[in-house]
């Protein structure tokens, strides 16, 4: 239509004059505030930006090393167990050399104010049952469930064997400072950390998996004379009027584990049967004395205390500890007798004696 005048179009109208227009509204209307205003946006954005990466820096491993411990120890396999955060380590002298005592902590650190949880990883080596840190409330992995993998953990500790080319005896032992994690996070960490010393060492065909299968944890429980440890046919005389206690593996591979004891006194009689050939360094023939039936004692540095017989083929350790509690079994040598002969057959050995 003719005479009308059309609408003036002001720049502000778009989104680019609206967000122009922001610091005039705002009262930045002279060239130096705008200035301002634009170098207060970069460095609020700048602040957002750090505080996130330091945020990603400390609850997550983002910018932190794939592995610790001289690369044996995977920090997938570190957080898993302890958590997210950032990893690190310090190493204790030669943590790998089974001799000397040296040890790695493995650490993850998280949250804005630097907490931290550790474990400790070090390499041990046995040469008997005696050293074996297989309680009578550990939760044991077989390695005929688990794929290879082998060994026990409990809430605040694991161990895990080496594969068995790397030789018999070998094993990873890894120990939270604090509160446990849990036995199948620390054994998944053990068995991690012994495929990582295994490919330094160049031993092992392929890695361990990671263990599924734990044993249920014993409970104590007060002896049965009548069957001591749960093996039936081992006896012990009047037991029952002296409160003794006993716990047991609820499994008996790798190794086995009866403790007796009783609420006065912190020592105890303990039993051990250690099923895998792995758990310990092999025997020289020319150590091996008669012990009892076709048993041979097994060298252990504390005299007999461990003797090895053959079942199904594979040497198999049978291990007493008998400091106290004199009066439990009619003789000591009674007691190897019937613990041989209930022991073997549990495990179906053959006849021992």
């Amino acid at each position: 239509m003719t005479g009308m005048t059309k609408p003036q179009h002001d720049p502000t109208d778009s989104a680019a004059g609206r967000i122009d227009a922001a610091p005039d509204r705002r009262g930045f209307t002279s060239r130096p505030l705008r200035v301002r205003a634009a170098v207060g946006v970069v460095a609020t954005a700048a602040l957002v930006a750090g505080v996130g990466a330091f945020l990603v820096d400390n609850l997550t491993n983002a910018f932190g090393p794939d592995s610790v411990c001289d690369g044996a120890v995977s920090a997938a396999a570190l957080t898993d167990a302890l958590g997210p955060g950032q990893v690190s380590s310090s190493e204790n002298g030669a943590w790998q050399s089974p001799s000397g005592g040296a040890l790695c902590t493995a650490k993850v650190t998280y949250g804005i104010f630097g907490d931290s949880r550790s474990v400790f990883v070090r390499v041990a080596q046995a040469d008997d049952l005696g050293p074996y840190p297989a309680g009578s409330d550990s939760q044991l992995f077989a390695a005929s469930a688990n794929g290879g993998a082998s060994g026990a953990a409990r809430s605040k500790g694991a161990w895990a064997l080496l594969p068995g080319e790397c030789g018999t005896g070998l094993r990873v032992e890894v120990e939270s400072d604090g509160d446990g994690p849990g036995a199948g996070k620390l054994a998944r960490l053990a068995v991690s950390a012994a495929n990582g010393v295994a490919a330094d060492k160049g031993c092992g065909k392929s890695p361990l998996p990671a263990p599924h299968e734990l044993s249920a944890v014993g409970q104590e429980h007060d002896l049965n004379s009548g069957s001591v440890c749960g093996l039936p046919g081992f006896t012990a005389a009047d037991a029952g009027s002296k409160g003794y206690r006993e716990r047991v593996t609820t499994a008996f591979d790798p190794v086995w584990v009866c403790r007796i004891a009783t609420g006065q006194n912190p020592f105890a009689w303990s039993f051990s049967i250690g099923t895998e050939p792995r758990v310990r360094g092999p025997l020289a023939e020319k150590d091996a004395t008669p012990a009892f039936g076709r048993s041979r004692w097994a060298g252990s540095p504390l005299r007999e205390r461990e003797v090895v017989a053959t079942c199904q083929g594979k040497p198999t350790y049978f291990r007493m500890d008998t400091d106290i509690l004199q009066g439990l079994f009619p003789s000591t040598d009674e007691a190897w007798k019937q613990f041989l002969i209930a022991g073997g057959k549990a495990i179906g050995c053959e006849p021992i004696l």
